[in-house]
């Protein structure tokens, strides 16, 4: 117990002068003129000018960084001078030191000067602590040591200029926190390892990190892992920082945490609280998000396995199949998968505020919510992805670009949402429960919320539906499943495509307003395909846009979806096609094709099942297209540059042959 009295004293004193503490151990040559120089920082706080977040509020737009931006060559640089060095030795209940630039009280070393300092041995319960000039830049080497603080960090960087901690190699260390943390100054400490100023790990040894009751490794400034090897498991945050979380190098990183395995956030500077990454091997395991930045998230390499709230399994349950209220008005709203309000927790696997950006890397991400998730703008341009998630796999409030990369979907609600999606290259393959891409707008929280629009209000198809008891309740349709393939159906001046008989009571019925949706559904949102190869299983649709449809290359695949009240095609505004190849099958009812189109278009009602090959062929008897899809169809929409409107092909479907004529 006294032993407890004397350490909270000390510590309580660290902001005063240490004039009352002893040193053990024999003085040693001062090492502060040998430490190794750090060469020129980068710019301040290595991110764009501050300018660009006058208001901390909102998120500002940020251009791609590089390490040079991002690292010093001391970051990297592991290399000490062992005979400079000042040497402690922890014995398990006692410490000793080589030089009197090392404070000891009981079982609390202060670190005073600037100076390498090689730390060796096993202190049962006790501190590291750095109370050195605000200038001073010291570098800590950890040698097979192991701290265990029972009430507070392990080691504490109270003042410094910056501290480089170096994993001496081969070596295995660990700093602990016990359970529990006692305020000793104005800062209440809460990480096993906490820093008031800029801290950079190094070199190429082991460090494992436990803190039961708080953050693992705790940055208020910037935090960079340089190189290394971890293992952190905390009750919170694995890394968390206010400022920046920087990593680079072979560093291996396990992170199992109660929170967010990776998380930077500043509340006062909307140009802070960002991640970046640009090489290392991660395994994350986290209650909350995988990796988290207030501020922008940048990758340009490595290897994660994310699991984020349970993965893709505790994804709130949704529907694909809701509809909006009769004749356009409101549904009851339904749940939205993964969804978070600001009194629950986000379980997304990695997330921004403001810009996202992924060049490269190998990604395997099950999250309970979306995988991949921006407030703001997304672009991935390499990389390989392997997704399961209860949301959507890629979702941007703004625009979302791709211009390579190869992605696999094999779980999400939704594939790709955004206001605005441009798809220019990659590999794309999707399965969702409802839309396979979605361009809509609007914050967080995609999914069913008020079903598919209103359409039916005029009536199916002109005949007017008998309004159900239930106004959230969809009117009865006729089963168009059973119909032989009819004549080349005319599309109606809104693209849709008019059933080959209409039912009694006159023309097509006007559109009822628009259910519910995406939170703020928005007719300026896009869908634009210039490259790459798209394939994508929905149980929704296969394209939504609430607004335009464009595509001018590529190919893309859509298979689904089977349920009349969602379609291959779903536009408010117009879809045109200038360019690549299109294959897409799905129901019939509400089946939409290309409004406008430079190339020839077969759009066909036609029934077939799962696996039945499609073949479109010329008068030659050459087969320009062919498909299998993997889900039963009622409509088939063919394209590309090969077709020419007004000429006539045979298309095949399950063996059966009919001559259609392209539009």
């Amino acid at each position: 117990m006294k032993r407890w009295i004397s350490l909270l004293c000390a510590l309580s004193l660290l902001l005063a002068a240490l004039t009352g503490c002893t040193s053990a151990g024999a003085p040693a040559e001062s090492s502060a003129a040998e430490a190794p120089a750090e060469t020129a920082a980068p710019q301040e706080s290595a991110a764009p000018s501050a300018d660009a977040a006058a208001d901390a509020s909102a998120p500002a737009d940020f251009p791609p960084q590089t390490d040079a931006d991002m690292f010093t060559d001391r970051d990297t640089r592991a290399a000490y001078d062992e005979e400079s060095a000042v040497r402690i030795e922890l014995n398990g209940s006692s410490i000793s030191a080589s030089s009197d630039s090392v404070q000891i009280n009981g079982t609390t070393a202060i670190l005073t000067e600037e100076a390498i300092y090689i730390v060796s041995g096993t202190l049962d319960d006790g501190m590291l602590v750095v109370d050195a000039d605000e200038a001073a830049k010291l570098q800590i080497v950890l040698d097979n040591a192991s701290i265990t603080s029972s009430t507070s960090a392990a080691l504490y960087v109270l003042e410094a200029d910056k501290v480089f901690v170096t994993l001496a190699e081969g070596s295995q260390n660990a700093l602990a926190n016990g359970g529990s943390f006692v305020a000793i100054d104005d800062s209440d400490i809460d990480g096993a390892v906490y820093s008031k100023q800029d801290l950079t790990f190094n070199g190429s040894g082991a460090l494992t990190v436990t803190s039961p009751a708080g953050h693992g490794i705790v940055g208020n400034d910037d935090l960079v892992l340089a190189g290394g090897t971890y293992a952190v498991t905390s009750a919170s945050h694995g890394l968390n920082a206010n400022d920046s979380v920087r990593i680079t190098g072979a560093t291996g990183l396990t992170l199992d945490a109660g929170k967010d395995g990776i998380h930077a956030e500043n509340n006062d500077d909307a140009s802070l609280g960002f991640v970046y990454i640009s090489g290392g091997a991660f395994t994350i395991e986290a209650e909350g998000d995988g990796i988290s930045a207030g501020a922008y998230l940048q990758i340009t390499d490595g290897a994660y396995d994310i699991l984020a709230g349970g993965g893709s399994v505790n994804g709130e349950s949704q529907s694909s199949t809701s509809w909006g209220g009769f004749r356009g008005g409101p549904m009851e709203a339904a749940s939205s998968a993964g969804e978070t309000s600001e009194s629950s927790t986000s379980m997304k696997g990695l997330k921004a505020v403001s810009s996202l950006v992924i060049s490269g890397g190998a990604f395997t991400i099950d999250a309970a919510d979306d995988a991949v998730h921006t407030n703001a703008g997304m672009t991935v341009s390499g990389g390989t992805f392997a997704i399961a998630t209860g949301d959507d796999a890629f979702h941007a409030d703004e625009t979302l670009t791709v211009t390579g990369g190869t992605i696999d979907i094999s779980e999400s609600y939704e594939g790709l949402e955004a206001l605005h999606l441009d798809i220019q290259g990659g590999e794309i393959s999707l399965v969702s429960r409802d839309d396979g891409l979605n361009a809509a707008g609007g914050t967080d929280g995609s999914g069913s919320t008020g079903g598919r629009d209103g359409r039916f209000g005029g009536g199916w198809m002109g005949g007017a539906p008998e309004a159900p008891a239930d106004p959230g309740e969809a009117p009865e349709r006729p089963d168009d499943s059973a119909k032989e393939p009819a004549e080349p159906p005319q599309d109606a001046a809104d693209g849709s495509v008019a059933p080959p008989e209409m039912p009694e009571g006159g023309g097509r019925g006007g559109r009822g307003g628009m259910g519910g949706g995406f939170s703020s559904a928005s007719s300026e949102g896009s869908i634009a395909i210039s490259g790459g190869t798209l394939t994508i299983q929905a149980s929704g649709d296969g394209l939504d846009a609430n607004g335009t449809i464009e595509i001018t290359g590529g190919t893309t695949v859509v298979t689904g979806p089977t349920s009349g009240d969602n379609a291959v095609l779903d536009y408010d505004t117009s879809a045109t096609i200038a360019g690549g190849t299109f294959l897409g099958t799905g129901a019939a009812g509400m089946a939409q094709t290309f409004r406008s189109a430079e190339q020839g278009v077969v759009a066909e009602r036609v029934s077939g099942s799962a696996g039945d090959g499609i073949v479109l062929a010329d008068a030659s008897g050459t087969a320009l297209l062919t498909l299998s899809p993997a889900l039963d169809f009622q409509f088939i929409v063919l394209s590309s540059p090969d077709l020419v409107s007004g000429e006539t092909y045979t298309l095949t479907v399950g063996g059966t042959s009919t001559e259609v004529q392209a539009s």
